[in-house]
């Protein structure tokens, strides 16, 4: 089977670099680590300018510190530079991989492309993407809207208490039997053959953690030789059953499609985690720093927004992280939500954490399966109703309620929280801004209303099209206003 760019890409950058490269980036990779990650070692290297490679050394760190300097200052750290010192090459070797890394991560992004295999839905797809890209803030670079991702339990023993998810309690796992097996491995082939290699952007877990499912390996194994790529895993617990965690390293030393993600949730679970695996053993593996000390952001949906939420209430700061940023989802998937447990699918996108959406993610629709031919009917029967390639006609128009809608002389602007779109055409563009403002015209009437004045009909419905392929448009309010009443008080719920 043909690997994807993505994949390919990814394999490239492992192979073009010789043993002695990737020993000598995995320990810039551990020294990263340590200094977002862990502030008594950021202190120790603060009280040793002179010598950084002796505290290095301490944490089994084989490289000198001297020659990374640039890369404290980016973490805002104070540093003393060498005199005339005017280059760092293994800084050049971290930026370089990080660059790379990037490429990777935006060539999954362009993996999820359905035009050839289903148009219908990445039309659809396409306009999630665009949506995001003005509605989510400091999370929109980071998503890359993988096609489907699979929860082989439910429910999650870890408890993280910034839980982007909410994960509830751990209640069960499937056990790869001879059935199950079956059911899974038609399941993933009816994937491939709706969504072509876009089935290779999938994983398997969301509000699960994949260690809680001690057959987890086998299940990626069988996603890689039916799709032609292993599945990212990130997990929170690799130390919980350490056998299994070593196996899909394996895995990822076998393969070699994406790279994994351990969750750190304390300074001493990092120091855990690195004295189990030596810098090179986690080559394959970004150590997400979530502990409360490290130098990154807790996105503002799930446990972490309810946190921020009573502090206020409280009146104490919300302040729950050192970094502050607009990290507004840990959602990811614009495409399909499926537990194996329940044996439900649903369709899902990205949208910031919100008391509508809590979980950083708008549900759109539900379907139930029993078998692999009654998935793919699940889904296909989701895209048909949701998921429509082009702006319905009966479709009542507004602008998201998110943008701030400004008239200009030749037409209008929307501003979002990161964005500015603008919208010009002397012909229509100032009039149809404004009959959209209103809330009250479908699409159909405001090109009827404009063609009786004499605009140009093309021009009219070419800029509404325009709109609702950008994300402009509040494609779902009925969906959105429905959540909005699952979340009120069971007494005006029964006014």
């Amino acid at each position: 089977m043909e690997l994807t760019k993505a994949a390919q890409h990814y394999r490239w950058m492992l192979a073009s670099r010789s043993a002695a490269e990737l020993r000598t980036l995995a320990h810039i990779k551990r020294f990263m680590e340590r200094l977002v990650g862990d502030p008594v070692f950021r202190d120790e290297l603060a009280d040793n300018l002179d010598a950084p490679r002796v505290v290095a050394e301490r944490y089994g760190i084989d490289i000198d510190p001297l020659d990374l300097q640039p890369l404290y200052d980016r973490r805002f750290l104070q540093f003393r530079r060498q005199p005339g010192a005017d280059r760092w090459p293994l800084t050049l070797v971290w930026d370089r991989y990080m660059d790379q890394m990037i490429q990777h991560r935006d060539l999954m992004r362009a993996e999820g492309s359905t035009a050839e295999s289903n148009p219908a839905f990445h039309a659809w797809r396409e306009r999630q993407v665009r949506r995001s890209e003005s509605e989510l803030g400091d999370s929109a670079p980071a998503v890359t809207h993988p096609l489907i991702a699979f929860e082989l339990s439910q429910g999650c023993t870890v408890g993280c208490w910034f839980c982007g998810l909410s994960a509830e309690r751990f209640k069960g796992f499937v056990p790869y039997t001879q059935e199950t097996a079956a059911l899974w491995r038609g399941m993933i082939t009816e994937v491939r053959a709706l969504f072509g290699s876009a089935a290779t952007t999938g994983f398997c877990y969301w509000a699960t953690d994949p260690c809680d499912n001690p057959d987890y390996d086998r299940y990626i194994e069988d996603f890689y030789h039916i799709t032609g790529s292993l599945p990212q895993t990130t997990t929170a617990a690799p130390l919980k059953d350490e056998a299994l965690t070593r196996r899909v390293l394996r895995l990822f030393d076998k393969y070699r499609t994406v790279t994994n993600r351990f969750s750190v949730l304390t300074v001493k679970h990092l120091n855990k985690i690195h004295a189990a695996f030596k810098p090179e053993e986690l080559m394959g593996v970004e150590l997400v720093l979530q502990n409360k000390e490290s130098l990154t952001a807790k996105a503002d949906a799930g446990r972490a927004k309810t946190l921020r939420e009573t502090l206020r209430s409280a009146g104490k700061s919300d302040r729950i992280d050192r970094l502050a940023a607009d990290h507004t989802t840990i959602a990811c998937v614009s495409g399909f939500l499926v537990s194996m447990m329940d044996r439900t699918v649903r369709l899902v996108t990205p949208v910031p954490g919100s008391a509508r959406w809590p979980l950083g993610y708008r549900v759109i629709g539900t379907r139930s399966f029993d078998d692999a031919a009654s998935f793919r009917y699940a889904m296909e029967s989701l895209i048909d109703d949701h998921a429509k390639p082009l702006l319905p006609v009966d479709l009542v128009l507004r602008f998201r309620p998110d943008l701030t809608y400004r008239a200009t002389e030749d037409g209008f602007s929307l501003e979002s929280r990161c964005l500015v779109h603008t919208w010009r055409n002397a012909e229509c563009g100032r009039r149809v801004g404004d009959l959209i403002l209103t809330g009250e015209h479908t699409a159909a009437s405001v090109v009827e209303d404009l063609a009786s004045a004499g605009v140009n009909v093309f021009a009219v419905a070419d800029l509404l099209d325009n709109l609702f392929s950008a994300g402009m448009i509040d494609e779902y309010r009925e969906i959105d206003a429905q959540a909005d009443k699952a979340h009120e008080p069971a007494e005006e719920l029964q006014d």
